[in-house]
């Protein structure tokens, strides 16, 4: 009996050694495989460039002894800047007049196509969204050469009409200039946004509220706008989002207007300025990174706030 009991035992211990695997952690490795092409992806192209960003931000590149650690010197010297702020306020002021405009003209397109009331819907709906297709370099050099008072549309509408229509390109009009080149731009794909949302709305709202008297009005301040709220929220985070990134406008018009246009005009021509013609690569990164928590916080901020108001 003595000598049974560890024969029974070692069998158990070995049945439970040789026991096959449960499904859950091969399940894991499966989901682990499916994850990992983007999780490289991710890292390389996302998390490795903001880290040594972040790495650049934190040293100094002196005349004397190279690359210094310096700490947070580089962001107190970017809060006190004052081309930095001029940046900022520029692109701060094209956001709260340029992004409400942008997005309004899209939802009355949008509301207008959704009616059924417009005759050639699908040849406006394409109309209006084709200037999205548009690359950013060739719309800008589209309406540059339009803005052009020497050789353009401004100038043959002066020479022929006999009138004095401000130069669009001058210090006073160019953040307007610009802002209308990427209205144009953006209206389409804002557009197709909210009009997408519209379609999925049950149609049994709307035969509800002609059966209570509703008119079209009220059925789209009372229905259609609070059902598409989601879409504009998402719309208004990427249109702040892409403010904040202003770059592609006015580098292209600033051989246009060399006047109107300074290397500190928006934040990111502003890095682009200090990395490229400056060889200031550390304040560059210091000031790529300042403006992006800026604009995650305001993002953020937006997104929150509509968030709220859906609930």
């Amino acid at each position: 009996m003595a000598t049974g009991a560890p024969a029974a035992g070692g069998r158990g211990a070995v049945s439970a050694r040789s026991r096959p695997r449960g499904p859950g952690r091969s399940r894991r490795w499966i989901g682990w495989g499916f994850v990992a092409p983007f999780a490289v992806v991710f890292a390389l192209v996302f998390l490795a460039p903001i880290g040594y960003s972040i790495y650049l931000s934190l040293y100094r590149d002196q005349l004397i002894g190279g690359n210094h650690f310096v700490g947070l010197d580089n962001y107190l010297q970017a809060l006190h800047d004052h081309e930095f702020w001029s940046g900022l306020g520029r692109v701060g002021l094209f956001l709260v007049v340029q992004v409400p405009v942008m997005l309004g003209i899209a939802l009355l397109a949008a509301l207008a196509l959704d009616s059924g009331r417009l005759y050639g819907r699908n040849f406006f709906r394409i109309s209006i969204f084709l200037p999205y297709a548009v690359p950013a370099v060739v719309a800008t050099l589209m309406w540059g050469f339009m803005y052009g008072k020497r050789f353009g549309l401004v100038a043959s509408i002066n020479e022929h009409l006999h009138t004095s229509i401000p130069d669009p390109l001058s210090p006073h009009w160019v953040l307007v200039s610009i802002g209308n080149v990427v209205t144009w731009e953006f209206v389409g794909y804002n557009m197709l946004i909210f009009y997408a949302a519209l379609r999925v709305i049950p149609s049994a709202l709307y035969e509800a509220a002609e059966i209570d008297g509703a008119g079209q009005w009220r059925i789209i301040r009372s229905i259609k706008i609070p059902a598409i709220r989601g879409a504009l929220v998402i719309a208004t985070v990427f249109s702040i989002i892409g403010s904040f990134q202003l770059f592609n406008e006015p580098s292209i018009l600033k051989s246009l207007a060399p006047n109107a246009i300074t290397t500190y005009f928006t934040p990111n021509l502003y890095t682009y300025s200090l990395s490229f013609g400056g060889r200031q690569h550390n304040y560059a990164a210091t000031v790529a990174i300042l403006m992006g928590i800026v604009t995650m916080i305001v993002a953020y901020a937006v997104q929150l706030r509509g968030m709220r108001k859906e609930k």
